[in-house]
């Protein structure tokens, strides 16, 4: 039997070693095979059980070199000499980590609410996630689309916000348009250094296996065979956002996450997430997860920041409420006493 495994370039260096020293070591452990190593190319001849075998340990060692960035000689002495791919797949980590990332550490969702993201994200193919600063929103987002990848279930992540201004002046900043917008995009580049090497997130990105673009350059674009995150998406108008979720395709799926407390949008003009949930919350197929202060992941002061900023908008809600009802009971006065004055003449 004659196996032909590719491997995708930016692992193969890892997993062949410097100077292919890691498949020599595998040719001494599997002696009765024929392993030729030709660019990201293997190929492999034996006996049908032994090939499948190798195939099983070479799969097991990439789920190693995934989880922690390095292989080493004991590693892969380790892992060839397991008796059960099973054992070494259920004890390799608990089953709330979505996936491991650089230097293998261990992305999981750790709140309720972020547990209840994961389990709609398997049932459900748009997701929208609604609340605060530091709850973990696109992280876990980005996460869910980083393992769909890596496990072949989609082709490419696309990731995108509105170029929104937060009082900063993009005109401004120095620079051709990726450079003016790169700022707005950098929490994306943030949580994706945080999950894969350095070298292999540069090659898909310039694959365009991973994209990274504003809102606007959605449009006009049928985004199939992908994990498709929106976010900012408190910041995007209704026609925005309505362009924006038009563009599903085929085995797609769509995270959509934003925080309504932070709109910075002219005061002229909705924002298309809130107006979302009254039209789009019935239609199965799509949830909505909102995320308190109980669900921020950040330190321990964002909490405390978030809840003072509530109790003081709702402080002003109110006055602003009692203000009104003056106004209202004030002219309602001014009425019966005109109206008094026009009967007593």
């Amino acid at each position: 039997m004659e196996r032909i495994i590719e491997i995708e370039p930016s692992e193969a260096v890892g997993l062949f070693g410097p100077q292919n020293s890691n498949i020599e070591l595998l040719s001494h452990i599997f002696s009765k095979l024929k392993i030729v190593a030709r660019g990201n190319v293997l190929k492999v001849i034996g006996e049908d059980s032994e090939v499948e075998l190798f195939e099983s340990r070479l799969h097991l060692l990439k789920s190693h070199l995934e989880q922690f960035g390095k292989l080493t000689e004991t590693d892969i002495l380790n892992i060839s000499a397991l008796e059960d791919d099973n054992f070494y797949r259920l004890n390799s980590g608990d089953k709330n980590v979505i996936l491991y990332g650089r230097e293998g550490k261990a992305i999981k969702a750790i709140t309720p609410n972020q547990k209840r993201l994961v389990e709609s994200a398997e049932k459900n193919d748009m997701v929208f996630v609604v609340g605060p600063a530091g709850t973990g929103k696109t992280y876990t987002a980005v996460a869910l689309a980083v393992r769909a990848l890596k496990n072949k279930q989609i082709r490419r992540i696309i990731l995108t916000r509105p170029a929104v201004e937060a009082g900063e002046n993009l005109g401004f900043l120095p620079g051709d348009l990726r450079d003016k917008l790169d700022p707005y995009l950098q929490p994306l580049y943030d949580a994706l250094w945080d999950m894969m090497p350095m070298q292999k997130l540069m090659s898909y990105m310039e694959d365009k296996v991973i994209e990274i673009a504003p809102l606007a350059f959605m449009r006009g674009r049928t985004l199939d065979n992908a994990y498709v995150i929106l976010d900012e998406a408190q910041n995007a108008t209704s026609a925005q956002l309505k362009m924006f979720l038009t563009r599903m395709g085929k085995n797609a799926k769509f995270f959509i996450t934003g925080d309504i407390t932070q709109i910075d949008l002219p005061k002229n003009q909705q924002s298309g997430l809130i107006q979302a949930n009254r039209i789009l919350g019935k239609i199965p197929g799509i949830d909505f997860i909102y995320m308190d202060t109980k669900d921020v992941v950040r330190h321990h002061l964002v909490t405390k920041i978030i809840r003072s900023y509530e109790a003081f908008e709702n402080e002003q809600a109110e006055r602003a409420k009692e203000a009104r009802l003056a106004r209202k009971t004030v002219a309602s006065s001014e009425v019966t006493e005109s109206n008094v004055d026009h009967d007593a003449h």
